[in-house]
């Protein structure tokens, strides 16, 4: 099975001052496609610095990362940015959704950065909608939309380049127990039809949901689990 993410001997150091303070040590991680694998730590672990150095929205200190086969430790902000449009997208906790824009004009945004026509832009992200249950909602404005709903249009958005690979920092994090499992059954559902997903959350009970689970402590991660 051919490998998305590839971390080797990867290690994160930030400074404060003249004083290094080591983040992540020694990580070595691997996600092939199709996988669904959660990493679980509490706040201070590493493990948002582990998702946004996979999302190359950061550099490691030292070691190797591969992104669909491709080392990303020497390319250039415009190469990552390429790179991160696509083959990587982000669902936040936060949504991160345009307030003054509908569902669809929000959907449509990461096509319209990779200059997609505007016709077949508008029928991928209505695909993209129509493929989190939001057919009826396209034309709605954020503050229309419930949690779940916002978090789906979101989840819309970062499906609809067709990336390698989809990354979730904690998802359910601003939404009540019912929407939030309302997305964690789209997460699976989406994912038995190969979507690849790396979810970021604190929550075991979340994270027992992933087919795979890595735990993080003090920027040490530890061995891999299967469900």
């Amino acid at each position: 099975m051919k490998k998305i993410v590839e971390c080797i001997n990867i290690y994160k150091n930030y400074y404060q001052g003249k004083i290094e303070i080591p983040v992540l040590k020694d990580i070595n991680f691997v996600m092939n496609e199709g996988d669904y694998t959660a990493v679980i730590g509490p706040s201070g672990s590493g493990k948002s610095t582990l998702m946004n150095l996979i999302g190359c929205l950061d550099k490691a200190t030292s070691g190797s990362l591969l992104i669909d086969g491709r080392e990303v430790g020497s390319l250039s902000r415009n190469e990552l940015a390429d790179l991160r449009l696509e083959k990587i997208g982000f669902v936040f906790q936060n949504f991160q959704l345009l307030g003054g824009q509908t569902a669809l004009e929000n959907v449509e945004l990461p096509l319209t950065y990779a200059n997609i026509p505007r016709k077949l832009r508008r029928e991928r992200a209505e695909e993209a909608l129509s493929r989190v249950g939001l057919a009826d909602r396209m034309d709605f404005m954020p503050n229309q939309l419930s949690g779940g709903q916002k978090q789906r249009v979101a989840i819309a958005r970062a499906l609809v380049n067709n990336p390698r690979i989809v990354l979730a920092d904690e998802p359910t994090g601003a939404l009540d127990s019912r929407s939030g499992a309302q997305v964690m059954d789209l997460f699976e559902e989406l994912n038995s039809q190969g979507v690849t997903v790396l979810m970021i959350t604190h929550d075991s009970g979340i994270a027992k949901r992933a087919s795979n689970r890595v735990e993080i402590k003090d920027g040490v991660l530890g061995h891999l689990e299967e469900n």
